[in-house]
């Protein structure tokens, strides 16, 4: 199978690695970009098209299909934010993050949703953006579904995501089918490690090599450190050389200068680069209000093999539970499956010694489900905040109170009642002091009296937004609506630190609408002409 990466860097695409920099550098761009994913790659794309001389910076790696090899211990280590164990400050929260070419598009499950109608509707009353109605979005949102062949998937789901419709049709409970952004996809289950079949149309498949093939740059292994500003104009942006093992960095030095700079380093990161640089913040908004979709996991053992690791990872969903109260009320939740892998489901399973082993010898008959709880819109369910360590690295804050762990605790009982009538022989929430329930009167009376608190109720999130959001006021928002920062007139902000809420959706195609809207307005803009939209 021929490899598209490889192929392309052999015909003269611009790649510099930073860890074989040799000598510091100064280089001048029009545009330079933080960041390769969804709204990186997307921004590279555009940008390049116009005829604008673009810079992207990465700090990971660029990987390949060659190189991924289905392997948890190859793909977190090269792959993932702190090898995929990155965490919020008290550790009560466990990451999933990207940190490669691609971002977290190479390592996602493809799972694609337009932002839900009701959270447009708050974004309006809330903060004054107007301008992203529905029907405002639709172009964009169908415009990118085209490029990334995102679709219903038409092949019958997994047995671990087929057990979700069978316990919701039991309960009468409505799911959905959920769209993919693949094409002549091999139904392997192993998406979270790259996809070795280039199927996934991730932005490391789609913008970044149209991008390259424009003429654009692709730094990898460089950390941006800091904007140089004065007054109202960004000049310029210091970036630090990593050495190979791309943790440590190399002692070389890199500036870019250009006329525009975006930043799209991701929810953590961005906030931390603007925090990094001191850029002008006068109501102390940056990296305030940065979501999570906090989820909670319920694992359950059923009669007959599931091999949860085969297949599409997420295929089926339900909103049942998003929907029975208002937006600003108790928190709603979005139930979806996951699918499974030995170091994925060891290192999240609750118990130790002999008990862990038990259940990890019945692997193959573990079914999953999670629930992401749509955070950011309840007054008293504000997020976290991102700060910054003494060493400049980026520290997440959220903290979990009542009103989430309310959520949580119906969420645990929703996905058990759905488990135990899809046919489970038992269920255990993914919490330290719960054990394998046999039946649903056993583990709703259990449920209800787990103590829910840090470190002991299990939570992970792989969608952080916010951070950087928009309004249309310095007031209450760091950008306006196309990202523009309200203080520097040549710095956007074009990634998921952009929402001003969580969506309680799966968010990569929200990123990709909004940064198609954003940068082409912006393309139009720095070369004073109308431009279409993506191809």
């Amino acid at each position: 199978m021929v490899d598209p990466i490889k192929a392309g860097l052999a015909s003269g695409w611009r790649h510099i690695d930073a860890s074989t920099l040799g000598r510091n550098h100064t280089v001048d761009f029009d545009v330079v970009i933080v960041g390769t994913g969804a709204g990186g790659g997307v921004t590279a794309e555009l940008l390049s098209a116009a005829g604008l001389r673009v810079a992207m910076v990465e700090e990971g790696p660029l990987r390949s299909s060659s190189d991924f090899k289905m392997l948890e211990s190859v793909a977190y280590p090269e792959l993932y934010q702190d090898s995929a164990a990155r965490k919020t400050a008290d550790k009560a929260i466990n990451i999933l993050q990207g940190r490669c070419v691609g971002g977290s598009t190479t390592v996602n499950w493809t799972s694609s949703f337009r932002t839900p109608s009701e959270v447009l509707d708050y974004w309006q009353r809330q903060f004054g953006l107007r301008s992203l109605t529905v029907d405002a979005l639709i172009p964009w949102f169908a415009v990118i579904e085209h490029k990334l062949s995102i679709r219903p998937w038409e092949t019958p789901p997994n047995a671990n995501n087929q057990l979700l419709a069978v316990g919701g049709e039991k309960l009468a409970i409505p799911v959905g089918q959920i769209k993919r952004n693949v094409k002549g996809c091999w139904n392997l289950g192993y998406c979270g490690m790259g996809c070795p079949t280039n199927a996934k149309q991730s932005m490391l498949l789609t913008s970044i090599p149209v991008a390259l093939q424009h003429g654009a740059t692709l730094y990898t292994r460089l950390r941006a450190e800091r904007l140089r500003f004065a007054g109202h104009t960004v000049s310029a942006l210091d970036c630090l050389a990593l050495q190979s093992d791309g943790l440590h960095l190399s002692g070389k030095r890199l500036q870019l200068r250009a006329r525009h700079f975006v930043v799209a380093a991701g929810a953590i990161g961005s906030p931390a680069l603007l925090l990094r640089s001191g850029v002008p913040d006068p109501q102390r908004l940056i990296g305030k209000r940065t979501f999570l979709h906090p989820v909670v996991i319920s694992a359950a053992l059923m009669p007959n093999r599931v091999d949860a690791y085969a297949g599409a990872p997420q295929t089926i969903y339900t909103d049942h539970f998003l929907h029975q109260a208002p937006i600003d009320g108790a928190l709603g939740f979005k139930i979806e499956s996951a699918p499974l892998h030995p170091v994925l489901f060891s290192t999240t399973l609750p118990g130790f010694g002999a008990a862990h082993q038990r259940v990890m010898r019945e692997f193959t008959h573990a079914q999953v489900l999670l629930a992401l709880l749509r955070d950011g819109f309840h007054p008293e369910s504000r997020g976290g905040h991102v700060r910054l360590a003494s060493d400049g690295t980026p520290i997440l804050d959220y903290p979990l109170n009542e009103t989430i762990w309310e959520a949580a605790r119906r969420a645990l009982l929703a996905m058990a009642e759905i488990q135990f009538a899809a046919g489970a022989r038992s269920v255990t929430p993914v919490h330290e002091l719960a054990s394998g329930y046999a039946s649903w009167a056993e583990a709703k009376e259990a449920i209800a009296a787990l103590p829910l608190k840090p470190l002991a109720c299990r939570v992970v999130s792989a969608h952080v937004m916010g951070g950087c959001g928009m309004a249309d006021s310095a007031q209450r928002g760091v950008v306006d609506h196309r990202g523009r920062h309200f203080w520097l007139d040549n710095l956007t902000v074009n990634d998921g630190s952009l929402l001003p809420t969580s969506l309680g959706a799966n968010p990569q195609l929200t990123i990709y609408g909004l940064a198609a809207r954003n940068a082409s307005l912006l393309a139009g803009e720095l070369t004073s002409r109308t431009l279409p939209a993506l191809p």
